[in-house]
């Protein structure tokens, strides 16, 4: 129990610093481009046209909305956080009195079991952020927002966006597990732990375009004018918005906050903040 609560107060701690860096990654993952391209250089200093970064579009919001902005969302989030590391470790524990599973599956039930049970307030707290496109407040507060997402949803609301989500979980889980377990047959000395952030970083980019998938469903069709016509298409499942990223080449979007490229073949508008 010592433990968890350790690990509950270093997550949130975490989650409260990441908060502003999520909040944009996710108002750019929906495709609010609020400040037009301008001309920067890329990494090997030439002079190119590049989209606005994370410190002029956190800028931005400060602008509109005051420093406090860039925290819409976060008591979801720490909610998210703080349960899913209770559901996590108590998962784990049921799973270790059955010595018959590989390790990679108990922690794939476990994750499993704290991203289904905390993905409602993962909705809630993509939703709040959303807002901001709209400067709508339907989802300014979290008992609120509940009674609004069983309201006009019914309870599957709360789960918009789960399949992806666990999917790119479980994949990415398996990738690392896999990849680890082939350096520790073939390799020597301490290649494991010298590669483990890269493996990470590789399951990252693999599973990326599902996790993009699952933000968009999750604020899509649900009233917000960043998940409505004209603004964002309506999809009638994730594998529709899988393969709607696809045909426009925006399965990577939102997956860097800096040194931002102009989408080819795109076109700014600037009444509605957003390429076409």
């Amino acid at each position: 129990m010592a433990d968890a609560c350790g690990q509950i107060l270093v997550g949130s701690g975490l989650t409260v610093l990441s908060h502003p860096l999520m909040y944009i990654k996710v108002l750019i993952q929906v495709g609010h481009e609020p400040l037009p391209p301008a001309l920067g250089r890329n990494l090997f200093g030439r002079p190119v046209q590049q989209l606005p970064g994370l410190f002029a579009y956190a800028k931005h919001i400060i602008k509109i909305d005051g420093k406090t902005g860039l925290y819409k969302g976060l008591v979801p989030r720490l909610c998210a956080g703080a349960l899913g590391t209770v559901v996590h470790s108590k998962a784990l524990q049921v799973g270790l009195s059955s010595s018959a599973r590989p390790q990679t599956t108990k922690e794939m039930i476990a994750r499993s079991c704290a991203t289904v049970i905390t993905h409602p307030f993962h909705v809630i707290t993509l939703r709040c952020m959303v807002q901001f496109i709209g400067r709508e407040t339907k989802y300014s507060y979290m008992f609120g927002s509940i009674i609004t997402v069983y309201r006009e949803e019914g309870i599957w609301g709360f789960f918009a966006g789960l399949i992806p989500r666990l999917l790119a979980d479980i994949i990415s889980l398996w990738i690392c597990n896999l990849l680890a377990h082939a350096l520790n047959k073939y390799a020597i000395d301490d290649t494991v732990c010298r590669l483990r952030d890269r493996m990470a970083f590789l399951a990252s980019m693999v599973t990326y375009p599902l996790v993009l998938a699952s933000n968009l469903m999750a604020v899509n069709d649900c009233g917000l004018a960043g998940g409505m016509p004209p603004y964002a298409p309506t999809y009638p499942s994730w594998l529709d918005c899988l393969a709607h990223l696809r045909r426009e080449g925006n399965t990577g979007r939102g997956n860097s906050l800096f040194f931002r490229k102009l989408p080819a073949g795109k076109k700014y508008a600037v009444d509605q903040k957003r390429f076409f």
